[in-house]
Formats: structure tokens, sequence, C-alpha cells
């Protein structure tokens, strides 16, 4: 019997009052969004309810939105060098988490896209209960029958995703969406999530034995992947390993030879081997192997017993990313100033995005461990106590600092401000304890000269004094993001007055400001030649006129928003975009 005849049988036979379909009651977590901290719009929170624009279409402020699209993020000076060794399987760029009210064994699941479909691509369930007191339990996964692959939409129209899942032995009421948006055109929006389940695991069967490929009952590559870096962990004393009289040419082979050859290996790859012959094991334990590590694509094994095993192996690491891991008590401030204490004094680069477990202690640790710390990401690590970021200052060589999303207040960001005077790189996005961005941005002009990128997204209260004193002091500024920043205003002359003092820049949005004008558009063409990426959402006063001498001027532009642009109409678009093909020029929608 195929499937789909066996999909209609099942339907016929099943009462269907045993089937329970609610909606998202709660987010829990989530890696970023669109919207502010402090409003509903284009936030995650959006996702909690019934549906509030399904099955219209377009740029809704209603919608869920993640605060990243396309590849070009990636082409900024700004991006972090990417990890070695990251596994093809593994994804993800974002998360949300969600809960719902009653623990099912999943039947199906449906998200309701309302514009540039396809950015999830790995659905997660987790036999945590979001509204218990107990101890975690162990995470599961709900996937696709064919896994987590990107496919590129050729539409931005609403669509309802159901897609097949797997049979889980536990209920579960906490769901996790991971996203991935490289392909899509623009941001991806999101109305509700449906789960349908039923309460006893006898019925189970019943749904799913149509739902489910019998090809596909077995533990997918990406779950093999993580069981391979848990076993490596626990092996990591394990003495038991044959050492084989014969290990054929590999004996003849130079040491460093091997160690080169091993270089190319994912981490999970890497633990497949070393359970093959104590040579190998060796060789795959050597701390030169793991000058780079990266356990996000694994966050959900991450532990302290993991981060105890892997010490021995992690005395010369450099690059580390935690992102997402240790969360509900995986990793503990026990284990995480273990690590460190043995593994943080060559550290150059540490990934904390989402960590959760982290507080004020942890980063004590964190500035006390790793001297030569360049690069910190505590990206979305919300529930860290204001005060907490003080430490941050002790890591006076850092050039990289992301702080979005994060708790920090000003007394905290003014020290660091002061001590780590080497920073080209700072992301305050979201950051709204700061009291006075324009004492902020005193500070960042006379502290930090060598800044190229800075990014104050949503900040609140930054005016044309702060701004004129940004221009004046970091010169070699090249991305700057004035997203949603109202109390800029045009006619104080402060985007004219950016446009001449930093020639150099690449990366120009000031996203929803209305006051934007075409002397400002003129003056970014006439002083900013090497603009690569502009947003100017939303203003009402630039006219095609300035937008074409911008084109023309900026040879290396490769997107250009409009959206929501009142002069710009999609006729314009159309016009500009056939005159100027190398350029992406997004003109959003609403129906």
């Amino acid at each position: 019997m195929n499937g789909r005849r066996t999909t209609e049988f099942n339907q016929r036979m099943l009462p269907l009052s045993v089937e329970v379909e609610q909606y998202a009651k709660e987010v829990v977590d989530f890696s970023s969004h669109y919207g502010s901290e402090n409003s509903m719009s284009y936030t995650m929170w959006n996702l909690a309810g019934m549906p509030s624009v399904y099955p219209s279409s377009g740029d809704f402020t209603q919608a869920a939105v993640f605060r990243m699209y396309g590849k070009w993020w990636e082409q900024c000076a700004s991006a972090p060098q990417p990890f070695r060794r990251r596994p093809d399987r593994f994804h993800s760029q974002d998360y949300v988490e969600l809960a719902f009210e009653e623990p099912v064994y999943p039947t199906s699941i449906d998200i309701l896209e309302t514009y540039h479909p396809g950015a999830v691509i790995r659905i997660l369930a987790c036999s945590f209960n979001p509204f218990s007191q107990n101890l975690p339990a162990e995470e599961r996964k709900l996937k696709y029958l064919k896994g987590p692959k990107i496919l590129k939409m050729v539409t931005a129209q609403a669509r309802q995703f159901s897609p097949c899942i797997k049979q889980i032995n536990f209920p579960t009421n906490l769901i996790r969406l991971e996203i991935n948006s490289s392909l899509l055109e623009y941001y991806a929006e999101l109305d509700a999530v449906v789960l349908r389940g039923v309460k006893e695991r006898s019925l189970l069967s019943l749904y799913k034995m149509a739902l489910v490929d019998i090809n596909d009952l077995s533990d997918s590559d990406e779950e093999k992947d993580a069981y391979e870096v848990e076993r490596l962990c626990k092996q990591c004393e394990d003495t038991g390993i044959n050492e084989h009289a014969n290990n054929g040419y590999f004996d003849k082979l130079p040491y460093e030879l091997i160690q080169l050859l091993l270089d190319h290996l994912t981490l999970p790859d890497l633990c497949r081997l070393a359970q093959t012959c104590k040579l190998l094991y060796q060789h795959c334990c050597d701390p030169l192997q793991y000058i780079q590590l990266n356990l996000q694509p694994c966050w959900a094994r991450v532990n302290d017993a993991a981060l105890d095993h892997m010490q021995s192996r992690c005395t010369l690491i450099q690059r580390l990313n935690l992102s997402w891991s240790g969360n509900r008590g995986a990793i503990t401030l026990a284990g995480f100033g273990r690590f460190l204490k043995v593994c943080g004094s060559q550290l150059v680069c540490l990934e904390l995005a989402c960590c959760h477990f982290l507080n004020e202690v942890c980063l004590e640790v964190v500035g006390q461990m790793c001297p030569n710390l360049q690069e910190l990401n505590l990206s979305s690590c919300d529930r860290v106590h204001p005060q907490a970021f003080s430490h941050i200052s002790k890591l006076v060589g850092l050039r990289r600092l992301v702080l979005y999303r994060t708790r920090i207040e000003q007394t905290a960001l003014l020290s660091i401000l002061t001590f780590c005077t080497d920073l080209r790189h700072l992301n305050l996005g979201s950051c709204i304890m700061i009291e006075d961005y324009d004492v902020i941005a005193s500070m960042i002009s006379a502290k930090s000269k060598n800044l190229k990128s800075l990014d104050i997204w949503r900040c609140k209260n930054i005016t044309e004094k702060g701004i004129t004193e940004l221009a004046s002091g970091c010169r070699l500024l090249e991305e700057l993001d004035l997203g949603w920043c109202s109390t800029l205003q045009s006619s104080t002359g402060c985007f004219v007055h950016l446009a001449r003092h930093l020639p150099n820049l690449c990366k120009f949005f000031v996203t929803a400001n209305r006051t934007v004008c075409d002397t400002d558009v003129e003056e970014l063409a006439a002083s900013c030649p090497n603009l690569q990426h502009v947003d100017l959402l939303g203003t009402r006063m630039v006219s095609p006129a300035s937008l074409r001498k911008l084109l023309q001027s900026c040879k290396d532009l490769l997107l250009l928003d409009v959206s929501f642009c009142s002069q710009i109409d999609t006729r314009v678009v159309q016009e500009l975009t056939v005159q100027f093909p190398k350029v992406f020029i997004k003109k959003s929608f609403t129906q």
C-alpha cells in the first residue's frame, strides 16, 4: 500500500477528537528579531497566539521577523571569520523556541509564513516542559523526512508550511524552529505555528504510519554527528582502544603529514576516525587539531561533562564557538570556569551568542582567564545583569565586540570604551538600557579612532550632536547602521555631515528615518563612492533622480532598499533595475 493510500485509510479510521490542535502559548527564547525590545512590531513575540496576518501576503508589523536575510551580511567587514570544520549539514543561523499549553506526541506542525517563505530548515522538540520547575530532560528532534535542506523559494507569497515529521518517544510542548535566510531576497515573516498531536502514545502509531518513510526511521546523519562528538568526549581518557601492530602505511608517514590530512576533517569525522586505532586516536586528540573549535552545530549536547573531557585537547585553542550552548542547566558556572582556567589563556575569539548560563561571575572569569581575547560575541545574552558587563573592560585587546540585545548600561559601556581602545567592530544594536547615546558617541569618538563598523540599530536617543562627534573622531568607519534611530533629523544636516567626513563608507543604513531627503542621498553619491549596501526604507522625501545619481556614482553598490519610499513606485524600481542590473533594488509591499 503506497503512502498516499495509507494516509487516506488512517484518516477514515481515526476519530478526530483524539488529536489536539494548539497555537503557541509563549515565545520562550530566540536569537534575534527585527523589532524593538519594547514593542510588538516585527518581534518574535508575534508568534504567540492565533494568526493575525495569514493568509495575506506582504510586509506586516504584526509578523515575526528575524534580523538578517541574504548572503550580503557575510560579505561585510564586520562579519566574523567562519570557523573551520563546520559540518556540511549544519546551516542554522537563527532560532526561536515556542511553548505550547499541552504536551503531546506530535502528528503534524503547520508554520504560517506570510512573506518570503522558505527560511525554516529544521524543527526540534524538547521533553523539558517550559512551564515546569523540574530539571530539564534530554533534547530530542523533530525533523523533515529528508533532513534539513536550504531551498530557494521563487515566490514571496504566503504559504502554510506543513513538513513531514518523525515520531518521538516523549510528549512535548516545547518546539524549536531553526532558520536560514541566506537564499532569501528579503526578510522572512512568520505569523503563527500550529502543533497537532495526541496525548497517548498508543494513538501515535496510527497517525504516523503513513507520515514516516520506512527508510527514515534510523537516526539522521546530523543526529549521528552529535552523538559521535559526545562519544569522543567520553573516550578522552579511555585507554581500551586496541593498538594494532601494523597500522599500514600510516606508520611510515611523518607525524606532521598525518596532522595535515586530519586538518581537513569535520569534527564529527574526526571523532569517528579516533575510534579506529590507537595511532589515529592519538592524532585526533592532538591539541593542534583544536586550535579552532566550533561546538555550535552540536549545541544540544554540549554540557559540563563535554567541556571537562575536551580540556586536554584544547590547551592550544585560539577560537571557540559555544553559541546557543549550555542552556537549561547543561553548562554551569563551575564547568565553564574549569574549562577557561585550562584553555582560556590563548583564546583570541570567543563566541557566546544566546548562552543564557552566563552571569556576572562568568564574565569575570572571561576577563581574568582570557587576556589575549580580541573578539567577543555576547549577542542576545539578555539575562546578564547590566553591571556585569563592566568586567569586559579588562580585555584591553578587544577588536570586535557584539552586545546586540544585551542589557548593558551606560556606566559599564563607558568603562569598556575607556580601556578597550583598539576596537574595530562594535555592535550596540537594541541595547535599550543605555540612557544617553550622545555621551557614548563622544567616548567612541575620543577612544576608538580605529573603529571600522558601528551598529546602533534602534537607538532611541542619539542626536545630531553625537553623530557629528562620531564623524569627526572615527574617520575610518566603513559601516554605520543608524536604522530606526528616530531622533535623528535630516534638517540638522547630520547625514550630510556624515557623508562628507566618512568617505570610506561601504554600508550605510538609515532604515525608517522619514526625514532622509534628496540632499542626503546626493551627498552620499558625491562623497562615498565605495558604498555597497544602502538602506533607505521608509523615507518619503527621496526622489528617483537622487537614487539615479547614487547608482551612477557608487559603482560597487550591491544592495539598495527603497521599501515604503513613497516617491519610488514599482515602475521606477523596474527601470532602475534594468539600467543597473548588478544592484539588488528592493521594494517591499503590503497587500
